[in-house]
This record gives structure tokens, C-alpha cells and sequence, in this order.
């Protein structure tokens, strides 16, 4: 690790960011959790999830990520975007295709973290599978997810679902605290790691975490995950929750937004909390 504390600057979007802290009532977390999330920016939650509430929803991302995999496999390079055959693969809104991945995305879990760290009125904005291979061992870099696309608010929610056990030595996430606290940063894009605040950081946490558990934290955490040096694969689905008036700013960072666009899709962007009552989703197109 690093001796001194990188520097960091602020996105030229971020005007004005003030961190809110959360007071409760609380519904999933305990007040002393909620205050750990608002110091450090992140909070690890041990057994959320059966196996047997996993295992629908694993078999059919799996189905999902062997496309995928084939898909790089038959490429020159074996790689798209920040994608690699034999490092990692993203199967992009298994809730889409799975109606076992979209009922797990409207689990009460979510639903009461939502009501918890974001508020009564709430969307799932996107969810990923990621699977870290064991070919090519290969770190994903530091940045917030809100440095990826602009999110106003930029204060919405990760949960960082382990299919398998997240260990150090697989990849499971690491967090820098505190940081979450000023808003989005400005990142550098990296190729072909994607975008990235920082090479390393002194103050990272590891935050280790068994299938079935979470990692929650703030779109605004700073976080990577590192390679996996084991022999298995390392398999997570992330879901991420914010305000049903979350808005994604688009155009050139050089100057001020150029659009704003609700992320509201009425196909993959549902409503998981309206008024503070859990909605369940729609059902998918047969």
C-alpha cells in the first residue's frame, strides 16, 4: 500500500454535494450499522439470503455469464469493452431475462435497506452479474459507481451480493472509507481496467464476505476488488437502488450537462418502494 493519501478532485458536476446521515426508523439495519455506513461508507451483511433463495437465481445467471463467456471467447482478443474471456465477464440485467433474478431483485431485503438509505420512494437502476475467472487474475480498478454514469442524486445504493464466498484472495470487495462523504471524484479512464480514481490507497478496508451475505455501500464509496488467485470462480450479482427521480446527467464533463435523463425504463428500471410500501415487479414478457 501507498504511504500517502492520493490526491483527489471533485467531478466538474459535483456542485454543492452535501452528505446526508441517516436517523431511521430503521426496518433491516441497526441504528449502529446505519451509522457505519455513514462513517465508512460501507456495511457487510452476513446471511441475507438462503441458499435455496440463491440457487434460482444462480443457475439462470450462469446460464447468462456462459453466453457471455462464449461471446469473448470467439473474439481475436478474447475481450469487449472492459470484459476479458478467462479474467471477467459482466451478464448485464439478469432481471430482464430472469424472473428469478427479477423476483430476487424485489426481495424484502432490498426493500427495507431501500427504505433505510434511501427513502420512501425508490427504483432499481441496474444490476450486473460479475464473475472473476481464474486464467487471467486481474484487479478491477478503484472508482465509484457513480463515476461510471452521473446520477443525481449521486447518493444512491450498491448491493454487492456474494453467489460464492468473497475472500480476499478471490476478489471480494475492498472499500476506502470516508471518501463517500465529498461526492463523486474525478476519475481517469484506465484501459483496459475501466475507470479509476487512484493506483492504491492507504486507509482500504477488505470487507470478506460468505454466499448469501452483501456488501452494501454508497454509490459514492470508493472500491475495487481484486484478483482472483484461487482455482474457483468468483461469482456476485450487484444490484443498485435509487430515488425514483434519480436522473442520469449525459454530455461533455468540460462543460455543463447537456441532458438529463429520468431512469425510469419501465422494463428493467421498476419501482421497488413507492410511498414506503414494497411493489412487486411486473412480470416479464413470455
Amino acid at each position: 500500500m501507498t504511504t500517502s493519501t492520493p490526491d483527489v478532485e471533485l467531478h466538474p458536476w459535483n456542485a454543492g454535494f452535501t452528505w446526508t446521515d441517516h436517523t431511521g426508523p430503521f426496518r433491516r439495519l441497526t441504528a449502529e450499522q446505519a451509522a457505519q455506513f455513514d462513517e465508512l461508507g460501507f456495511v457487510v451483511l452476513h446471511d441475507a439470503f438462503t441458499a435455496d433463495e440463491l440457487a434460482p437465481v444462480i443457475a439462470d445467471i450462469d446460464e447468462q455469464e456462459a453466453t457471455t463467456d462464449r461471446f469473448l471467447a470467439e473474439r481475436d482478443d478474447g475481450r469487449f469493452s472492459i470484459a476479458e474471456h478467462g479474467a471477467i465477464t459482466f451478464s448485464l440485467f439478469p432481471s430482464v431475462s430472469s424472473p428469478a433474478a427479477r423476483a430476487f431483485a424485489a426481495h424484502r431485503v432490498f426493500a427495507d435497506l431501500c427504505h433505510d438509505l434511501i427513502g420512501p420512494d425508490v427504483r432499481l437502476y441496474h444490476d450486473q452479474a460479475v464473475y472473476k475467472k481464474t486464467e487471467k487474475p486481474r484487479r478491477f480498478p478503484w472508482h465509484q459507481d457513480n463515476g461510471y454514469a452521473f446520477v443525481e442524486p449521486q447518493q444512491y445504493l450498491t448491493c454487492w451480493v456474494a453467489l460464492t464466498d468473497a475472500t480476499v484472495d478471490n476478489g471480494c470487495p475492498v472499500v476506502v472509507p470516508g471518501l463517500h462523504r465529498r461526492g463523486t471524484l474525478q476519475h481517469r479512464f484506465n484501459d483496459p481496467l475501466g475507470w479509476e480514481l487512484f493506483e492504491d490507497h492507504p486507509d482500504a478496508i477488505a470487507a470478506p464476505v460468505g454466499a448469501g451475505g452483501m456488501v452494501v455501500f454508497s454509490s459514492l464509496s470508493p472500491h475495487l476488488t481484486g484478483p482472483n488467485t484461487t482455482d474457483a470462480v468468483r461469482k456476485a450479482y450487484i444490484l443498485q437502488y435509487a430515488p425514483s427521480d434519480a436522473c442520469v446527467l449525459r454530455g461533455d464533463t468540460s462543460r455543463p450537462p447537456e441532458s438529463r435523463v429520468p431512469a425510469d425504463d419501465p422494463v428493467r428500471q421498476f419501482p421497488l418502494l413507492v410511498d414506503g410500501n414494497a411493489v412487486a415487479p411486473s412480470p416479464l414478457e413470455p
